[in-house]
Order: C-alpha cells, then sequence, then structure tokens
C-alpha cells in the first residue's frame, strides 16, 4: 500500500510539473484549444457549401483534391522557413552565425531558398502520386499552377518569417506556433469552398488574405476552364504588402533579440 502510495506521488508529482509548464506558457494552452476550434469551423463551413450544391459533386472530386495540395504547398513553404530556422536554434547555433560577417537579411534569403527546396521535395512526389493513384495530375492547370504556386509560396513566408522572428523574441514556448499560424487562416482562406459561402463579416476578412484569391482563381480554372488574371493581381499586390511586413517583423524580433542577448540563450 506505502509502494502504490509512493508511485502516485511521483507520478503526480511528474504532472504537476507539466500542469505547471502548461500554466505559465499561453502560447501552450492557445493550442491545445485551438486545433479542434479550427477544424469543426473549417468542416462545418465544408457542410454547409456541399448541402445545397448538387451539382458541383461532379467536379468536387479535382477541385478538393487540388484544394489539398495547393494548401499543403502553402503550408510546407511556411514551414520550409521555420523549421530551418528552428533547427538553429534547437542547436543553439545563432550566436555562431551571427558572430560571422553573416547578415539578417542574408538568413532570410537562405530560409527562403530552403523552403523552395522543402517545399518541391514534399510536393512532387505527393503530385505524383495523385496521377499514379488518382488519375489526376496537378499540372493540368498549366501556367496558372505557376501563378498559384508563387502566391501561396510568398504568403507561406510572410508568415514563416514573423513566427520566426516571435519565437527568437519570446522563445521556443511560442514554436508551436509554426503550426498553428498558417491554420487560424484556414476557414477564410476558401480552400475547399467560395468565399460566398462565409458569413459577411468573414468574407471581409478573406478578401484581404491572398490566399481567397487563389484559390478563387484554382477553382474558376477548373471549374470554368478560365484564367482569372484580375485576381491573380491581388494576390499579388496582398503578398507584397505581406512580405514585407513578415520580414520586417522578423528583422525587428532578431534586432531586440540582439539587444538581450536572446540570441546566445536560446536552445533545447
Amino acid at each position: 500500500m506505502i509502494a502504490v502510495l509512493v508511485s502516485c506521488g511521483r507520478i503526480w508529482t511528474l504532472a504537476l510539473r507539466h500542469i505547471y509548464l502548461l500554466r505559465g506558457s499561453w502560447p501552450r494552452i492557445l493550442e491545445l484549444v485551438y486545433w479542434p476550434a479550427v477544424q469543426i469551423v473549417l468542416w462545418g463551413f465544408i457542410s454547409v457549401f456541399l448541402r445545397g450544391q448538387s451539382s458541383f459533386v461532379a467536379h468536387a472530386f479535382g477541385v478538393l483534391l487540388a484544394g489539398v495540395m495547393l494548401w499543403d504547398l502553402m503550408f510546407r513553404g511556411q514551414l520550409g522557413v521555420s523549421i530551418s530556422f528552428f533547427e538553429e536554434m534547437w542547436s543553439r547555433n545563432l550566436g555562431n552565425l551571427f558572430v560571422s560577417p553573416l547578415r539578417p537579411w542574408e538568413m532570410i534569403a537562405a530560409l527562403l531558398t530552403m523552403s523552395v527546396v522543402r517545399t518541391l521535395i514534399a510536393m512532387v512526389p505527393a503530385s505524383i502520386l495523385a496521377i499514379l493513384f488518382f488519375h489526376f495530375s496537378i499540372y493540368s492547370l498549366g501556367w496558372p499552377l505557376l501563378a498559384f504556386f508563387v502566391n501561396l509560396l510568398v504568403f507561406g513566408w510572410a508568415i514563416g518569417l514573423a513566427v520566426s522572428g516571435l519565437v527568437m523574441r519570446v522563445g521556443l514556448g511560442a514554436e508551436g506556433f509554426a503550426w498553428a499560424a498558417i491554420f487560424a487562416i484556414a476557414p477564410v482562406s476558401a480552400v475547399y469552398y467560395p468565399v460566398s459561402i462565409l458569413p459577411d463579416w468573414l468574407q471581409a476578412i478573406a478578401w484581404i488574405l491572398p490566399p481567397a484569391y487563389v484559390f478563387e482563381g484554382m477553382r474558376a480554372a477548373i471549374l470554368e476552364h478560365r484564367f482569372r488574371s484580375d485576381l491573380l493581381l491581388c494576390a499579388m499586390a496582398l503578398n507584397v504588402v505581406y512580405f514585407g511586413a513578415g520580414s520586417l517583423a522578423f528583422l525587428l524580433f532578431f534586432r531586440s533579440a540582439r539587444i538581450t542577448g536572446k540570441l546566445l540563450q536560446i536552445g533545447e
């Protein structure tokens, strides 16, 4: 009996340690609440859309599969930036890098390069599997695919740079945002349904995000066989703003971390 009580005490002590860790880290608590909420909202809107769209079902396969692939492209682009940066933090290498002549903008360029490499490694095999298993080729979109690719990648970069800067400033307790940030906008990005299915107040939010224009353009290319250059231009204009803001956030967070000495303190 005493042994059981001692064992329970050790178990509770270790559990209490993690409870204190959660209680003192709002990013961790937010992450726990966040995932179920986003999934419910996202698939709720998908259900609302499909409920009254029997004519859409005939084309749903290609539209949904293309949406999944393009969404994952943006996600991989964002993670390509964030994970490459986190690997330097996990290995406590930031201090070593920045005592060299390396400049912050050069690190940004290197992170973007690795993002392209990681994204292509992830997406090319997936697109080939889609052809082999489902006889669907994302490449059938032609030149519009390149426009979609670039716009989604650039927006992913903007989020990745902002998140990386935030983690550099706040610490690794906020690294969950690398996975959570991109999905926060999933319900208003019109990946699987048109913007018109959203409530009016969410439509206003959707139209200030580049992905909404890209995915509306994707559906036009697949369902109507036409390229909406107006949507592409809007996405490009917004991406200039978002990428500039993401880069600026990274540089400002870097400056703050350097002044406070956190570049030498952050690691696993």
